[in-house]
């Protein structure tokens, strides 16, 4: 819930209804029209796996109003257009923020709106990042016009703690109608100071009337190193909720922290491998919609997707408190927690006691399939109830070991869960429908958000730098628990797309869902893996967090254990994204219905590594000389090549930092972060 309404009247209604199901569902296709065209696909970081690109939704506290806003196909100018919130047709006239390249976080007022945006610095501002990297900025725009701006990175913020930009946010805005306060929680990179050329984020906090605070225990310079993954919400006072995932093992509950520090709240351990950890939010274009609040209670539930976890070791160079695990599985299921207030998880921690073999003992699974699941997403309907939806693919293809998967797209489910994290009947599909935008609780009750009518297609990579999938309608979808209200289906004529884009617009209008059980899965292709011990020895290649082994060369240092800093010598492992195209040691995953188990942790999922590819130890000064050709040519085309330097950690902290091209969560840009020239590059090296 995007913390727009309050539903007390609602509550008690909602909370004694019955569970949702396929009637529930209703559609307004191509019902919003566009001034301008729209790209509905943004490549996933590595991969190239096509992603929804976020389109933020947010609804007025009287709810007489809403408003979308959306990036121009032009990848440059973000626009806002008001909407009727009941029929969901354009109303007055939409409104151009210029520069702006990337749609990231709407709240709704009554008089207006707030946009979350990046933009360069006026030309010739002193101290502005080079290469016209874009910062972070916050517009409040009141009937129309521009009220205030304010920058959230840049010059004068945080200076003494090192300037900082944001070629991708990767974030949320939400507001705090009791505390008048905005909240951004976004993906940034140091340009100045002893965190330079480092990526992590950061919290800032902006007052109703524009002016940036400074909030002792709340604001945030520098928080999660390589950021993975962001979750935000309001709360009655500052901090407000937060959530990361981050480079080093974990999925931390950081309301107290605003980073990833042992005396956070470990949510969950996630095998992080070349700077990712399986796209636990969404991974580029996500991080929206993954934590929502109760109404009228303290309470939260955050959703994401995980591949489980078994055989915790420690995490030795990070230190006491800091864990590395394995996959218990090769796709990605879906899972929830459950908070009762912004600081407190509802039961137990994810475990950092090294030799467990279970490091997932703690997780609440809402799936337990064999299919791959992706773009998790959580809202509330009141007190009792929520909402968690999430996309699956069938016979998933999964040739990263901490990336996304490749396959048949087999529908966008929907499962009601109420206010203890337990399921309330059965999950059901829809194969035309898809989230693609903030979840937003309306003043009746119904869930709504937008999203783009097309063929969804997740087999393969795409281009979204080409024309891709571009139109000038957006559809809306909403759900409501029995004894909501809902308008009737609407149709409209379908845009058309780019052959090349691999996403095919639909030509007819929405359909009934097809009624599928989450837990009715096709089986994956599966390999039993070999001896736990085989795969331990291939783990000391794809996990990035293992040790190097300490080489002669000037050029490559090690990492060692502990806590000092390290030299500032390149640091060199062969990625998995080079050995992960041979891998063929797929966990046999398959269930036996709504309530069975993942599989015990006597299996690994690790990838094979291909045959002549040298040890960490053995890896020259030209790295690329020691891959055999055959290696080479597995790496999909277009994939961006990197460069990770080893360094040490800022307040205590991890803070990684990578060469050209797209980190998993948006915020490695090669066109604002390139690696000198005299710099060796490795495909998807990373160290932090």
């Amino acid at each position: 819930m995007r913390g727009t309404f309050i539903l007390s009247l609602l509550s008690a209604a909602l909370g004694a209804s019955a569970a949702i199901s396929q009637s529930n569902l209703k559609t307004h296709v191509d019902v919003l029209a566009l001034d301008y065209a729209f790209n509905a696909v943004k490549a996933a970081y590595w991969t190239g796996y096509p992603h929804h690109r976020r389109t933020p939704f947010a609804v007025s506290p009287d709810g007489k109003s809403a408003y979308i806003a959306y990036l121009d196909s032009s990848a440059t100018d973000v626009h806002v257009q008001q909407l009727d919130p009941t029929t969901f047709a354009a109303t007055g006239t939409t409104v151009t923020v210029s520069g702006g390249k990337e749609a990231g976080g709407l709240v709704a007022h009554n008089d207006g709106f707030a946009l979350l945006t990046n933009e360069a610095m006026p030309s010739g501002t002193t101290n502005a990042p080079p290469s016209d990297t874009p910062v972070p900025v916050l517009y409040r725009y009141t009937s129309g016009k521009q009220t205030w701006k304010t920058w959230l990175g840049g010059p004068g913020v945080h200076e003494s703690e090192g300037l900082s930009a944001s070629p991708d946010m990767n974030g949320d805005l939400v507001y705090s109608e009791s505390a008048e306060l905005y909240g951004a929680y976004f993906v940034v990179t140091d340009y100045s100071g002893d965190a330079s050329g480092h990526f992590g984020d950061s919290v800032e906090y902006v007052s109703a009337s524009g002016k940036l605070e400074t909030i002792p225990g709340a604001s945030s310079a520098w928080g999660c190193s390589h950021n993975t993954g962001i979750a935000f919400e309001a709360a009655d006072d500052a901090p407000f909720a937060g959530i990361c995932a981050e480079d080093q093992g974990a999925i931390w509950l950081n309301t107290k922290t605003q980073g990833m520090s042992t005396d956070g709240v470990k949510i969950s351990n996630e095998n992080t491998t070349n700077g990712a950890s399986g796209e636990p939010m969404g991974g580029m274009s996500g991080s929206y919609s993954a934590l929502a609040r109760f109404a009228d209670t303290t309470k939260y539930i955050f959703a994401w997707v995980s591949r489980g976890a078994i055989d915790v070791t420690e995490n030795a160079w990070m230190g006491t408190g800091y864990t590395n695990v394995q996959n218990r599985t090769n796709g990605r299921n879906v899972a929830i927690s459950l908070f009762s207030d912004k600081y407190t998880k509802v039961g137990a921690q994810a475990t950092s006691e090294v030799g467990t073999e279970d490091g997932d003992s703690q997780v609440n699974w809402v799936t337990s399939g064999s299919n791959d699941c992706s773009n998790a997403h959580a809202a509330t309907f009141g007190s009792s109830n929520a909402l968690v939806t999430w996309e699956e693919i069938s016979n998933p293809t999964c040739d990263f070991i901490a990336m996304g998967c490749r396959g048949t797209f087999a529908g966008t489910y929907f499962q009601q869960v109420d206010s203890t994290g337990s399921k309330v009947g059965e999950a059901f599909s829809a194969d035309d429908v898809y989230v693609a935008g903030d979840m937003v609780t309306m003043s009746d009750g119904r869930i709504c958000w937008p999203y783009v009518n097309m063929t969804w297609d997740l087999s393969q990579s795409i281009d979204d730098s080409s024309s891709a999938a571009t139109g000038k309608k957006m559809s809306i979808a909403c759900l409501g628990l029995d004894g909501t209200t809902d308008s009737s289906t609407t149709t409209a004529a379908s845009l058309t797309s780019s052959a090349s884009a691999k996403v095919v617009v639909s030509e007819s209008a929405s359909e009934v869902p097809k009624t599928v059980s989450s837990e009715t899965t096709v089986k994956a292709p599966s390999q039993t893996t070999e001896a736990a011990s085989r795969a331990t020895t291939v783990g000391a290649i794809s996990q990035i967090t293992e040790p190097a082994v300490e080489a002669t060369s000037g050029n490559i240092a090690a990492i060692g254990g502990g806590s000092a800093n390290t030299s500032s010598s390149s640091v060199i492992e062969i990625a998995t994204a080079v050995t992960s195209s041979a891998a063929s040691g797929i966990v046999d995953v398959t269930a036996s219905g709504p309530d069975s188990e993942l599989p015990a942790a006597t299996t690994i999922y690790t990838p094979d590594t291909p045959s002549g590819v040298p040890a960490v130890s053995e890896v020259p000064t030209d790295a690329w000389s020691a891959i055999p050709s055959s290696v080479v040519s597995a790496i999909p085309s277009g994939t961006p090549t990197g460069i990770a330097r080893g360094h040490g950690r800022k307040h205590g902290q991890g803070w990684g930092h990578h060469g050209t091209g797209h980190h998993s969560s948006g915020h490695h840009s090669s066109e604002y972060d390139e690696v000198p020239e005299s710099e060796p590059q490795v495909g998807g090296a990373c160290k932090s």
